[in-house]
């Protein structure tokens, strides 16, 4: 099958990279020529394990990319995968999506074949038909139903795990208002499903329901997370170890085990940007979404509460405070939304002096706080420290051991629950 990819970030880049590696011929849409010159030159232009290889594999053969959406004539699927980020009021900035629908709908008005174009980007329910098909109507010069149709098919790819994530999917998601476009969404993804033994459930339902069920997904597990360090938090209060806790309630079928991990909170792009946006399309629609105002607001205190148990050892005031960890997970470059942030920003606000590190995101940080000092290894950044917060669950991290000795005073605030405590150590452990 002939597919075309609008957008090579995080979420664009590992779908055109998967589907060339199940057998389809796969042309990835960019604006951005540095991108384009990248993935044609068999490199990734982002973080993420595994892609590299997929595209130093396939580019070339299975895999181009362009700056040109004329491009796009030549496949039967356009896949739409641009970003949709959160204004400051929480909705959704719909911007790069529409402008990116319009090219889309130009390209289209010089082809004479049916055509579906897939939204992967999340947006709100309703978006579709009120807002992107009519721009691809008025720039293709076609009527929906008829010389395309649109649909929405969500990603649930996890940085770090997206290879994995798309190769390996726990379902996927057909939304859709005809057959045909039901019948070419099966044919993108036959070989995906044939090549997990057909266990792969597919939803097939409205594309209403579809770009709900992406947000459900996201808001449900950001819930979780925000559940569990409530609870952590108060397990702390008690001594209690929370990571006992979890797992023994993880045994249970309903709740189970996975999102159980306490600690500094969820970040990245799409938890905060998700619950944020479906907060402020309650409020508009008439509803006070209040349950998930209070998960943001446990996840966003976290960060706080590892500089309260900071300042219980050490006035961070004129210290060397070391940051271990700045991307929002382990396995990714990227740092939106990270915990790191906050923490930062809270540090520099009481005056300390902060060393930074991480394995692969300290340039993204930079830009953000160009005056602390980013170092090149986690002994670097405690060389010297009055104490450390550990942000990022690194596995690098966990084998921090003779590293310590070079603090000035060996205080550690845990994060993420993934070093070692040492007896001559001062270790607190967020929510254990």
């Amino acid at each position: 099958m002939n597919v075309s990819v609008v957008g090579s970030g995080y979420v664009g880049t590992t779908v055109a990279a998967c589907l060339a590696d199940c057998g389809h011929d796969v042309v990835a849409i960019d604006i951005d020529p540095a991108i384009v010159d990248t993935v044609n030159a068999g490199e990734t232009p982002i973080h993420e394990p595994g892609l590299d290889e997929l595209i130093a594999t396939h580019a070339g053969e299975r895999l181009r990319a362009t700056t040109d959406h004329a491009a796009l004539r030549e496949t039967d699927i356009t896949v739409l995968a641009l970003q949709t980020p959160a204004r400051e009021d929480g909705s959704i900035d719909l911007s790069a999506l529409e402008a990116g629908m319009r090219d889309v709908g130009e390209a289209l008005a010089g082809k004479d074949d049916y055509h579906l174009v897939a939204v992967k980007s999340t947006v709100i329910p309703g978006t579709i038909t009120e807002r992107l098909e009519p721009i691809l109507e008025d720039a293709s010069g076609k009527t929906a139903g008829e010389g395309f149709d649109s649909a929405v098919n969500p990603e649930f790819q996890s940085q770090g795990s997206a290879v994995g994530d798309f190769m390996q999917p726990d379902k996927l998601v057909f939304g859709v208002d005809t057959g045909r476009a039901l019948e070419r969404l099966h044919e993108l993804y036959g070989p995906l499903v044939e090549a997990n033994e057909d266990e792969v459930p597919v939803v097939e339902t409205g594309r209403r329901e579809a770009a709900m069920v992406k947000y459900a997904n996201n808001v449900f597990l950001a819930g979780k997370l925000s559940l569990i360090n409530e609870l952590g938090n108060i397990c702390k209060e008690f001594g209690v170890d929370s990571y006992e806790v979890s797992e023994a309630i993880g045994l249970d079928e309903r709740i189970s085990a996975k999102f159980l991990r306490s600690g500094v909170g969820w970040g990245g792009s799409c938890f905060p940007k998700d619950t944020d946006a479906l907060r402020a399309a309650g409020r508009e629609a008439g509803y006070e979404p209040e349950l998930l105002d209070s998960i943001v607001a446990v996840n966003d205190g976290q960060p706080e509460r590892m500089l309260d148990l900071l300042e219980h050892h050490v006035d961070p005031a004129g210290k060397r405070i070391a940051v271990l960890g700045l991307a929002f997970k382990p396995g990714t470059d990227d740092i939106r939304g990270s915990r790191a942030t906050l923490a930062i920003g809270a540090l520099l606000e009481r005056g300390a002096d902060v060393a930074a590190y991480d394995p692969v995101a300290t340039d993204a940080m930079g830009e953000k706080f160009p005056d602390i000092e980013y170092v090149d290894s986690a002994a670097s950044a405690l060389d010297g420290s009055h104490g450390a917060l550990v942000l990022t669950d690194w596995d690098e991290f966990a084998a921090l051991d003779e590293e310590f000795d070079r603090m000035e005073s060996c205080v550690v605030v845990d994060g993420r629950r993934v070093v070692e405590p040492r007896e001559d150590m001062t270790y607190e452990g967020l929510t254990w």
